[in-house]
């Protein structure tokens, strides 16, 4: 951890009273990422090879080098496109080990404890709609919120002010009274240059993978942490 994150889980505290409003990404902070990090750098390069019989190595390869160059990009994040680039039906594939869609430890019963104490929650993911509709139907998360927003539907990726600017136009949302909770720094790095008031960053999206260095955001590992206070 930098030294510019000083605060630690152990001492992690959240007014909630200055809180109206808590957002939320989907793959790597509610979801397991392992599901996403599976499917693009294992799954796909596999099925991909199969079927255009290609040597599995250098898929793997090529794709590195595709997806590099999209990294950050709403392009980075739509099944259609990747289906259209690599000429396979991406939403398919993924269908293929859907089984291995899972919460993270606490997602839920954070959830619910948010709705017991009166806090509107929103999804904010860059997922793609079909990818979200293929997670909604293994989680049925859409009982937990007010709305669920893909970054399909503004055009822009959470990375961009414009993903900001169209979120507070359509849901008239006050970010300042905003608790954010991400796994991406760049993201969360636009989250607070547009205004969001509270933001947490997810140091283990991928559950086989060891913690990472959140940078200047609070680090929140374990969703118990914020149910001991409010």
């Amino acid at each position: 951890m930098k030294d510019s994150a000083v605060t630690t889980e152990t001492t992690l505290a959240i007014d909630w009273s200055q809180i109206d409003t808590v957002l939320f990404d989907m793959d790597g902070t509610l979801l397991d990422l392992h599901f996403d990090n599976f499917f693009w750098l294992d799954h796909l390069p596999q099925r991909y090879a199969e079927i255009h019989r290609q040597d599995e190595a250098e898929v793997r390869e090529k794709l590195a080098k595709k997806f590099a160059a999209k990294r950050g990009q709403l392009d980075w994040y739509c099944v259609d496109y990747w289906s259209r680039e690599l000429a396979l039906n991406i939403e398919a594939l993924k269908h293929e080990i859907g089984d291995k869609i899972a919460f993270r430890p606490f997602a839920t019963e954070f959830l619910l404890w948010l709705k017991h104490h009166d806090k509107r929650c929103y999804l904010a993911t860059n997922a793609h709609r079909k990818s979200l509709e293929l997670k909604l139907a293994r989680t049925a998360m859409h009982d937990h919120f007010v709305a669920m927003i893909s970054s399909h539907d503004y055009g822009y990726p959470k990375e961009h002010d414009g993903f900001w600017q169209a979120l507070v136009q359509a849901h008239g949302m006050d970010l300042s009274r905003a608790l954010f909770v991400d796994d991406s720094l760049d993201v969360l790095r636009a989250a607070k240059r547009n205004g969001v008031g509270h933001l947490l960053a997810i140091p283990n999206p991928d559950s086989r993978h060891p913690s990472r260095d959140t940078g200047e955001f609070i680090a929140i590992g374990d969703f118990r942490l914020l149910m001991q206070n409010g």
